[in-house]
């Protein structure tokens, strides 16, 4: 008997490779007689009537797992969106890359019977909180599974800022903006910008530069029980924005402070039971296979 009785599944609208996988889906979970729920927005891309939709935040408080279709973003806003409920999450990728839904369609039938008979692996991976302060007062606050990004906005121009990490100033910094990143964020954007590939299991943030004004600027590692403080320069020509995950967006204002620090709440990842992260590494980066023996 599967430890999953109710299963809510969320996933990428208008894609027909969605709409086909949701059907993989009912015919499975029909036949292991679970009972399931859709996301109302998933409604136009059932097979037909009479199934079950509710709200993405009910079916987080009612299930005890979560199926998303999709790629990497939908399982990202998924995160976000259900981070409080620390409902299990389970991706099928129906996306490009597949870092976080490391279920590939044809797989779903094989894969997924798998993870319900209790066959899988858990891991918990954590998000950043970040809130933009003014005059002592929170004005915003938003959270991320990837990275919480300072940046210019839609112009093309320097920010300047200042950097404190536990009440400690680090340094102030002339640059194209700053990414804050978890682990499950290292092979994102952090990645491209040069930053270091952090394995999902590590307690850390990196901080890094984006096209810094001096050459000594590098990527810096710090424990992820910091808290990381980002005070906005006055001298900037147009405020620069904060971004969650690259789908939220905070603006700021001259002397803002971002207090960036970890959620207390967590993704509760699972993977098929023979998921290995550096394969996956192999897999999506295109790194070297074993030599010929």
């Amino acid at each position: 008997m599967t430890q999953f009785k109710k299963i809510g599944i969320l996933g990428r609208l208008e894609s027909a490779s969605v709409a086909n996988t949701l059907e993989k889906l009912i015919h499975l979970l029909d036949d292991k007689n679970i009972e399931y729920a859709f996301e109302s927005a998933l409604k136009d891309s059932l097979p037909g009537p009479g199934y079950v939709c509710k709200s993405r935040a009910d079916l987080g408080a009612e299930s005890d797992l979560i199926i998303v279709v999709g790629g990497d973003g939908t399982l990202l806003g998924v995160a976000r969106d259900l981070a409080e409920f620390e409902t299990p999450v389970l991706g099928i990728n129906r996306g490009r890359l597949g870092f976080l839904t490391d279920i590939m369609p044809e797989e779903t039938d094989q894969k997924v019977s798998e993870v319900l008979d209790g066959d899988y692996v858990l891991e918990h991976r954590f998000l950043l909180e970040v809130k933009v302060v003014r005059d002592g007062e929170v004005i915003q606050s938003g959270s991320a599974l990837n990275d919480v990004v300072l940046h210019p906005g839609q112009s093309i121009r320097m920010i300047e800022f200042e950097l404190l990490v536990d009440g400690q100033f680090v340094y102030s910094q002339r640059s194209d903006g700053l990414i804050v990143s978890t682990p499950t964020g290292s092979t994102a954007y952090a990645l491209s910008a040069g930053g270091p590939i952090m394995h999902p299991n590590m307690n850390a943030m990196v901080l890094v530069p984006m096209f810094p004004h001096a050459l000594t600027s590098r990527p810096l590692m710090i424990d992820g029980d910091s808290r990381v403080a980002i005070r906005i320069g006055r001298d900037n020509i147009l405020p620069p924005q904060v971004s969650c995950d690259a789908q939220e967006h905070l603006p700021t204002e001259a002397g803002d402070i971002l207090e960036i620090s970890k959620l207390k709440h967590r993704l509760n990842l699972l993977h098929p039971s023979r998921h290995e992260y550096y394969e996956t590494c192999r897999t999506k980066l295109g790194w070297g296979k074993r030599l010929a023996e």
